[in-house]
C-alpha cells in the first residue's frame, strides 16, 4: 500500500480506502456485523487506513462498525464521515434509496457531530464532510463558521464536502472549491464517467487551490471490474438496479475496448484505480468492497505496474469517442453549472 498526505496537514491516507456504504446500507448485498467487521479488519491488515462512513448509512450503523472493528486502534486509522441528512427524524421513513430531508443549520451540524463522535467512540473525527450540499450551503457563512468552531474545539480535525449525483454536483463542487477553504472533495469519477469529475478537479487547479480529492464509484458501480455480461442480473434491492439497462449493455461494450489494460501483473479493476492514482490531486480511491478476494485485488493496485503514457493516451482517445458506442447523452440531476 502507498499513502498520500493532504497539503498543509499531517493527514495521510492510504491510496485505497474503505467506503462503509457497501457493508452498512444493504444496497450492495447483505452483510452481518461480523462479516463487515472482519472485512474492515482484513483491509487494515492489507494497509488500508482510510475508512469513510456517513451518519445516514444504516442510520448510524457505518460509524458503529468502525468503533467495533478498531477498538483500541483509533490512532492507527483515519476516520472520515459525513453529516447533513436528518435520519434521526426521517430515517425510518426511507423508501429505498430515495433522499430524505437534510438539515445543515448550525445546531443540527453540532448535534450530528456530537452523535457521530459517540457512535464512533472517539474524541475527534479526522475528516468531516458535508453530505450532498446544495448551493444554499455553499453560500451560507453560518455553515462554514460552525465547522471552524467544531475544528477549534478539536471535535473535527479537517473538513470537506461529499457530492452528488442525485443532488448537487458540478456547480456545488466548483463554487465550493473557489469560495471555501476545503481539505478535500469527494465525488464520482472513473474511466467511463469522467464528467463532471474532471471539471471539478480542474477547478481546483484553475483556482490555485491545493484541495485533494477522494474518489468514489471508481469502477462505475462495478462495471470496470470487468465481470459483467449482457446477461448479468442484480438482486431486487441492489443499487445497480437504479441504472438503466442501457448502462449495462453499453458498459459491457465499452469495457471490451479497455481489455488492453489487463495483463499478467494487473487486472482491469486494478488498472481503473491506477488511472485515478496517476493524478496527484487524488488522495485516495474508495472502491465498493464486498469480498475478501476483491479486497485483496484492490488493495494491491498501488503496487501494480502503473499505466504507461501510451495507455493513458489510448484511454483518452477512446473516451473522446465514447469508446465507440453510440448512446443518448447522460441526464444529470444535480446543479451542473457553476454559479
Amino acid at each position: 500500500m502507498k499513502y498520500r498526505t493532504f497539503p498543509r496537514t499531517t493527514l495521510s491516507v492510504s491510496e485505497v480506502g474503505f467506503g462503509l456504504w457497501t457493508v452498512s446500507t444493504g444496497w450492495w448485498g447483505q452483510f452481518t456485523e461480523g462479516e463487515a467487521v472482519g472485512l474492515m479488519q482484513k483491509a487494515f491488515d492489507l494497509g488500508v487506513t482510510l475508512f469513510d462512513a456517513a451518519d445516514t448509512y444504516g442510520n448510524g450503523l457505518s460509524e458503529e462498525l468502525i468503533a467495533k472493528a478498531f477498538q483500541g486502534r483509533r490512532d492507527e486509522i483515519v476516520i472520515a464521515t459525513k453529516i447533513g441528512y436528518d435520519f434521526v427524524n426521517h430515517g425510518d421513513k426511507r423508501r429505498g434509496q430515495r433522499e430524505i430531508p437534510q438539515d445543515f443549520s448550525p445546531a443540527a451540524l453540532v448535534r450530528a457531530t456530537d452523535a457521530a463522535l459517540k457512535r464512533l467512540r472517539t474524541d475527534r473525527i479526522d475528516l468531516m464532510q458535508l453530505h450532498n450540499i446544495r448551493m444554499e450551503q455553499v453560500s451560507d457563512d453560518s455553515v462554514w463558521t460552525t465547522l471552524e468552531r467544531l475544528k477549534g474545539e478539536g471535535k473535527i480535525l479537517h473538513y470537506g464536502i461529499a457530492l452528488g449525483p442525485a443532488i448537487g454536483w458540478q456547480g456545488e463542487g466548483v463554487d465550493c472549491i473557489r469560495e471555501r477553504e476545503l481539505t478535500s472533495v469527494q465525488h464520482i469519477y472513473n474511466i467511463l464517467e469522467q464528467h463532471p469529475g474532471r471539471a471539478i478537479q480542474q477547478a481546483a487547479e484553475d483556482a490555485g487551490r491545493d484541495t485533494l480529492f477522494l474518489i468514489r464509484v471508481p469502477h462505475s458501480s462495478g462495471m470496470l471490474e470487468g465481470r459483467y455480461t449482457a446477461d448479468t442480473v442484480f438482486p431486487p434491492n441492489d443499487h445497480r438496479n437504479h441504472r438503466p439497462r442501457s448502462w449495462l449493455l453499453n458498459g459491457v461494450r465499452k469495457v471490451g475496448r479497455l481489455r488492453f489494460l489487463e495483463n499478467a501483473d494487473r487486472t482491469l479493476g486494478q488498472a481503473a484505480l491506477q488511472w485515478l492514482l496517476a493524478d496527484p490531486r487524488v488522495a485516495s480511491t474508495l472502491p465498493n468492497i464486498y469480498g475478501e478476494d476483491q479486497l485483496r485485488e484492490f488493495a494491491a493496485a498501488p503496487e501494480c505496474p502503473p499505466l504507461t503514457e501510451d495507455d493513458m493516451e489510448e484511454i483518452e482517445r477512446l473516451h473522446s469517442g465514447n469508446f465507440g458506442v453510440e448512446e443518448d447523452a447522460p441526464k444529470f440531476k444535480g446543479t451542473m453549472q457553476p454559479a
